[in-house]
């Protein structure tokens, strides 16, 4: 069935009408007078589609709760519901449209109703397109580590001594962000490599503990690029450095307040962590420490044997308090990895389908600090800020960027689900479950 949009453009070419197409709206135009005025949603008839599929599903499980409570059922209800609320929005505003553009063609039409029809259709014209926007959103599957706090881990890369300075900058500006937004934090590692400086970080991991806060950090994994004159340069060349950034989950002491699929205590979950498959090292702490050091095996070291990542920590003199961090972070770890390769396997059927599609990994160039033009560039959403010291401080500048990578996500994702909704309406990709 057509839409709203071509069903009055097919009427008013079959009348005579010129049209006129600015931006996402359609201007038609009949003896010379405005006789209409209807939007081009840009939302594609595969996404439409799925959108009353999910609302459907959304009545259904609706219908069956009413009868009978299930939490499963309640949590998909949950999900769906601001599916099918905006697609309510979204229908209501089409046929307001469609009713009142037949008043429009309607010869009878006073001049006076003529008149608030066309004062309406000006008013549709500012609302459809955010809510079309919405529906968008609403159709992208909401990660399952959003709600969950994060772990920023920081690692210099290439670069030597000027990494590990930048990697100690780049701490300090993340801390910066979550003191600005009122997020508690805290360090739960911070090492520094050997020599007179005391900024030359070598790793450190940072705990958000605010809910929601991995999913507004998770735009930050990546390699971070610097460019700038070290302060050890005699010559006044610039150097280029990088320093790695990974943002995991946090997951709570105990699992048992999670969702099932998340609860890592539950061997049936694909984030449990078998313990049998950790082997546990006791070591003496080594570095700063005064008397403590190297009299006491405080420091822990885990190494998951099947994956091979090994995690050590000895910030705490307490060798319980190191062991807890240290299975804090490898829980993330594993499930981060696990997340990947589940996202891996989902690119790599849509590239065998679709061809060209591509995800940002912890290994790709995410984002440029150069210091002599005082700019910061994400290589993602492309934008690009003049205000290095804004970005550093955690303040606005770093704020803008991400927010510009989070639309870049947004429509990418859209892209994709509309390629692939019309790619399995053709038979060519399975549906599937993320």
């Amino acid at each position: 069935m057509p839409t709203t949009a071509a069903r009055t453009l097919s009427l008013f070419i079959k009348g005579g009408a010129g049209v006129e197409r600015l931006g996402g709206w359609i201007h038609i135009f009949q003896s010379g007078l405005y006789a209409s005025l209807t939007y081009d949603s840009g939302l594609s008839p595969a996404l439409l589609a799925r959108a009353r599929s999910l609302s459907n599903e959304h009545s259904t499980l609706s219908a069956h709760l009413a009868e009978a409570f299930d939490a499963k059922v309640a949590k998909r209800v949950g999900e769906l519901a601001p599916i099918a609320n905006t697609l309510k929005e979204w229908d209501h505003a089409n046929n307001s449209m469609s009713e009142l553009q037949s008043l429009l063609n309607d010869p009878d039409t006073d001049a006076e109703l003529r008149s608030l029809a066309v004062e309406d259709l000006e008013s549709s014209k500012v609302t459809l397109p955010t809510i079309t926007d919405n529906l968008k959103k609403a159709l992208i599957p909401r990660h399952p580590f959003a709600d969950l706090p994060c772990l920023l881990e920081i690692r210099p890369g290439a670069g030597g001594d000027e990494a590990g300075l930048f990697a100690f900058e780049v701490l300090r500006m993340y801390i910066a962000f979550c003191s600005r937004h009122g997020f508690r934090y805290s360090i739960l590692k911070q090492e520094v490599a050997d020599g007179p400086s005391e900024d030359r970080l070598s790793e450190a991991v940072l705990e958000v503990d605010a809910d929601g806060a991995y999913d507004i950090l998770r735009t930050e994994s990546g390699v971070h690029r610097v460019q700038r004159v070290p302060a050890t340069e005699a010559k006044g060349r610039t150097h280029t450095s990088a320093v790695s950034v990974m943002i995991l989950p946090s997951f709570p002491e105990s699992g048992s307040g999670l969702d099932s699929s998340l609860n890592f205590e539950d061997p049936n979950s694909d984030y449990y962590v078998d313990p049998q498959e950790v082997r546990t090292e006791k070591m003496r702490a080594s570095g700063a420490g005064g008397q403590h050091v190297n009299k006491t095996e405080s420091a822990i070291r885990l190494t998951h044997v099947p994956t091979g990542i090994v995690v050590s920590m000895q910030d705490s003199r307490s060798q319980h308090a190191n062991r807890k961090k240290a299975w804090q972070v490898l829980r993330a770890r594993l499930a981060e990895a696990r997340r990947e390769a589940r996202e891996q396997e989902l690119v790599e059927l849509r590239r065998g389908a679709m061809g060209g599609v591509a995800r940002m990994g912890r290994g790709d160039k995410i984002r440029t600090y150069n210091y002599g033009q005082n700019r910061c560039t994400d290589h993602r959403s492309g934008i690009t800020i003049h205000n290095l010291d804004g970005v550093l401080d955690g303040g606005v500048g770093l704020e803008t960027v991400m927010d510009s990578v989070r639309t870049w996500l947004v429509d990418r994702e859209i892209a994709a689900m509309a390629v692939e909704e019309s790619v399995k309406d053709k038979g060519g990709l399975p549906a599937q479950q993320r």
